[in-house]
């Protein structure tokens, strides 16, 4: 990483290391914290150890060059683009996909297909590794994501993110006859203290999170609904799902269920992306239907009467 770095921090009661490890995720943990030893991270303007406590608000800077993979290849990978102009595409996201490279995956990414089929013609705000990437949607969720194209895009969606002035709804099957109509899950959600690839309901420490959800179908010992995102936190849906004892079919992460309907990987799809266009100043809206493996598990399912 060439230039000089700075992270206003979001979030407080972590230490450092693990901090800047979730925030640049290109980077390891291991290689981040000799860089806190080398004295290349400052905190407001002072040296650091790893173990140092992030407070809400701190001025995190890397002052220097630290080692990264540069060599994030182009692959031909077929996308399935809804919608594409001078400034974004909106892409269809098949299940199984990883959205950019991290540590360990370099390559069969989003980001590498992307690469391969916009050339230069992609943002290079988030740096090398996320080109284009304004937000991502899980490995094995299902849906629409807009990239965009140019830094001045990329910009306006990011602050519509920030604001929450953008719908993103999700269609989820979960387990159990859900009885409300729906409801709204707010309930604010961090890492897991014991399983470091989770995220939990963290009610003291967890970042604010809000998910909004509709009942359309109930089945007999599941229920299909519709989840609206206010906040964007990492595995939202599936936490709060969770949470409210109706974790998503085929999530493995976060369901000890037994699958018996023949899902790879958690049933969920972004179905409805709407913003304000940043070239336009207009509202789009983009609607993916069901892809079908949701559709034929949904075709084994007897309905509740």
């Amino acid at each position: 990483m060439s230039n000089q770095i700075i992270l206003i921090a979001k979030d407080n009661q972590i230490r450092i290391d693990a901090y800047l490890a979730r925030e640049l995720s290109e980077f390891s943990r291991s290689l981040i914290k000799k860089s806190i030893k080398d004295e290349k991270v400052l905190v407001n303007g002072k040296v650091v150890k790893p173990k140092y406590i992030v407070q809400l608000n701190d001025e995190i800077s890397i002052t220097d060059d630290i080692q990264q993979v540069t060599d994030v290849l182009a692959e031909k990978i077929p996308l399935n683009i809804v919608y594409e102009d001078e400034a974004i595409l909106i892409i269809n996201k098949q299940k199984g996909l990883v959205v950019h490279p991290a540590p360990g995956h370099y390559a069969h990414t989003l980001v590498n297909g992307l690469m391969y089929y916009c050339k230069e013609e992609l943002s290079d705000v988030n740096g090398l590794i996320r080109p284009g990437i304004v937000h991502r949607i899980d490995k094995d969720t299902t849906g629409l994501l807009v990239v965009a194209k140019t830094n001045s895009a990329h910009a306006f969606l990011a602050n519509l993110f920030k604001t929450h002035d953008i719908i993103r709804e999700y269609t989820a099957l979960t387990y159990g006859m859900i009885s409300e109509k729906g409801g709204t899950i707010n309930a604010p959600i961090g890492r897991d203290q014991k399983f470091r690839k989770k995220m939990a309901v963290n009610l003291s420490k967890g970042k604010r999170a809000f998910t909004k959800f509709k009942v359309i179908t109930r089945f007999r010992g599941y229920t299909l609904i519709k989840a609206t995102l206010e906040t964007g936190r990492t595995h939202q849906i599936r936490v709060h799902m969770k949470y409210i004892k109706h974790p998503l079919v085929g999530d493995e992460l976060y369901t000890n269920k037994k699958d018996v309907l023949g899902a790879k990987g958690q049933m969920l799809h972004a179905n409805k992306l709407g913003f304000i266009h940043p070239l336009t100043k207009e509202y789009v809206e983009f609607i993916a239907e069901l892809p079908d493996e949701f559709q034929t598990i949904l075709s084994k399912l007897d309905y509740y009467e």
